[in-house]
């Protein structure tokens, strides 16, 4: 009988400790405190979820852009939505604004080196796209 309870109760406290570790780990991970074991296509969706975020690097993939081409390229997004997607690109290095000191304010949209290094990835999934509609 001893025996036994000391069986379950070592038994307990490793289970206990494996989900407290499971638990700590999973909060890590969502706090991104450390993203040692964060998947890198997970890294990579982090960055371009959303609707807009890789139609705003298809439109700006070969030359820079006004906010109203772009509201123009995008009809279906809001001003507030597309300014809230280009912040978050700049914040991630992947867009560049530049602002013209005129007046009226001038500003435009370019890829930055960095966000450069996704026209192959964008191109495939242009080709990607355009086979799955001929399916």
């Amino acid at each position: 009988m001893f025996y036994n309870s000391k069986n379950y109760l070592l038994r307990n406290v490793l289970t206990k400790k494996i989900l407290l570790e499971r638990n700590m780990t999973k909060k890590i991970n969502q706090d991104n405190i450390n993203t040692e074991f964060k998947c890198p296509v997970e890294t990579a969706l982090d960055v371009l979820a959303g609707k807009w975020k890789i139609l705003i690097i298809w439109y700006l993939k070969d030359e820079k852009k006004r906010f109203n081409e772009l509201q123009k390229l995008l009809p279906k997004a809001t001003q507030k939505m597309l300014i809230q997607k280009l912040r978050e690109l700049e914040n991630d290095g992947i867009v560049h604004r530049e602002v013209y000191p005129v007046v009226p304010p001038k500003v435009e949209y370019s890829l930055t080196e960095y966000g450069k290094s996704l026209k192959p990835i964008i191109k495939q999934l242009y080709l990607w796209g355009d086979n799955h509609k001929k399916r």
